[in-house]
């Protein structure tokens, strides 16, 4: 790959970039643990599966019609 092309010039910014930094890689893991909490722990204790729990197998776009109907004005 030629040194001058920019996908190889913005990589290589990017790979310099995240090798020397020291403080932002404590930041990045701090990020990501908080991305780990949010979409997986706070899923599973806040967002319960309620249409795989209400729903036959197979049924379930029968099931959100019927509550969609059922619960509007």
């Amino acid at each position: 790959m030629k040194k001058n092309n920019f996908w190889y010039r913005a990589f290589d910014l990017y790979y310099d970039g995240f090798r020397n930094m020291t403080l932002g890689k404590t930041l990045w893991a701090v990020i990501i643990v908080k991305l780990i909490i949010i979409f997986i722990v706070l899923k599973m204790f806040f967002f319960p599966n309620f249409i795989g729990q209400h729903a036959e197998k197979g049924e379930e776009a029968d099931f959100v019609a019927s509550e969609m109907l059922n619960r509007s004005p």
